[in-house]
């Protein structure tokens, strides 16, 4: 089945309940493909629940509600058949209402977001091209490329003047010095975090905003010795402004709502996806807490003695971007696991840097399930749930499959 007959069945679906509980995974794109979602139904005068989640089991599904899962579900085998989804990691729900890339053959780790994909739905569902924007979001959160669908759908929003594109700094924050101190997607090392390193820079600079090119000058000679090429790319590119949205700047929107999700504060990411300026300043000191939360952690994490590539830190709540940043933002050699513990659980986040190819999705799966937890995701991007019990031996075998 193609991706839009996908998008067509689920929209039909959601079309005929007068009631849908939206479950949106909490970082930046299911946010966002949630919260896509949410206003097609609130245009067609339909009745719906927003909740916001880590992550979702069987047990989280009440029977008797129409239940839409944006950016997971795909991974479970034991969901409910009547079960909405809308996902791109690797498949493995067999229910009817399915919207999926990788069902219809579309790379969903790299062509088409779960925000992409909502938006495929919802254009089904209503109008809906005012909210291209939104579906930025997800391809800038999980890292995509701007090919396929997701090159489609930018090109809509440009078409219909949702989205103008440039050229410029790609670093959330309201201005040159809170850009560079809370800076992660790339982590600079040395300035992020550092208020002298951040002081250093800028007092080289002529003090002009738009003096970018010994800012970025400055910041490459600083993080030249330790960062991988795609991290001295990252700072400056193209841009994309959304001027629907409560921040125009969609790098930056995406940052905030990202950081709120994973801080527990999902409802207000998601109130500005749905277009409320109510909590924006509040967002704003979320993400600036939640990223230095982010650069402490990459700051004291503490390898695991003879696991290659294996880190443990104290923090949960950032593993994930802990994991991005040691495998895009350093020089890494080996696929990246980063673990930590979170009451009785421990949860693991796992990379492979680029040009280096590892099923992380059938690895962390096949693992996870023998130790008693779950996991799965993306071919290059996965992760974990087990007991905490099980950490020392989970990681071990892992580790040992992987040098083998």
């Amino acid at each position: 089945m193609s991706i839009e007959a996908a998008a067509e069945l689920v929209a039909g679906r959601l079309l005929e309940q007068e009631f849908v509980h939206v479950y949106g995974h909490h970082d930046a794109d299911g946010i966002a493909a949630a919260s896509i979602l949410c206003h097609a139904l609130l245009r067609e005068g339909k009745r719906f629940q927003l909740t916001i989640r880590s992550r979702i089991s069987p047990d989280d599904i009440a029977g008797d509600e129409s239940v839409l899962l944006c950016d997971f579900g795909a991974s479970l085998t034991d969901l409910p058949d009547d079960v909405m989804v809308v996902d791109h990691h690797i498949p493995h729900f067999e229910g009817e209402y399915h919207a999926n890339p990788h069902l219809a053959e579309i790379d969903g780790d790299r062509e088409l977001s779960a925000s992409g994909t909502a938006y495929l739905v919802a254009r089904h569902m209503t109008e809906s091209r005012d909210l291209a924007g939104i579906a930025l979001l997800g391809i800038i959160g999980d890292r995509q490329d701007y090919t396929g669908k997701n090159r489609e759908i930018l090109n809509e929003g440009i078409a219909n003047g949702y989205i103008t594109t440039g050229r410029g700094i790609r670093l959330p924050g309201r201005g040159r010095s809170e850009q560079l101190y809370m800076a992660i997607r790339p982590w600079l090392e040395g300035i992020s975090g550092d208020e002298s390193g951040v002081a250093e820079v800028l007092a080289r600079c002529t003090g002009d905003e738009e003096d970018l090119e010994t800012l970025l000058s400055l910041v490459l000679l600083k993080i030249s010795p330790h960062a991988s090429t795609a991290a001295m790319c990252a700072p400056y590119g193209d841009t994309y402004m959304t001027g629907r949205e409560m921040i125009e700047d969609a790098h930056t929107l995406a940052a905030l709502i990202d950081a709120c999700g994973k801080s527990g504060a999902g409802g207000l990411g998601a109130s500005l996806c749905l277009r409320s300026s109510d909590g924006l300043e509040e967002a704003w000191e979320v993400a600036k807490t939640y990223r230095l939360r982010v650069i402490a952690a990459l700051g004291q994490c503490k390898p695991v003695e003879g696991c290659p590539g294996v880190v443990e830190v104290d923090d949960a709540a950032v593993a994930a971007d802990v994991a991005d940043s040691i495998a895009y933002d350093r020089v890494a050699t080996t696929p990246v696991f980063v673990s930590a513990l979170r009451d009785d659980t421990c949860i693991i986040s796992a990379r492979t840097p680029p040009g280096m190819d590892l099923d992380l999705d059938a690895l962390m799966r096949r693992h996870a399930e023998a130790y008693g937890g779950r996991g799965g995701g993306h071919r290059k991007r996965a992760g974990a749930i087990i007991p905490a019990k099980n950490r020392e031996p989970f990681i071990n075998e892992v580790a040992a499959e992987v040098a083998a």
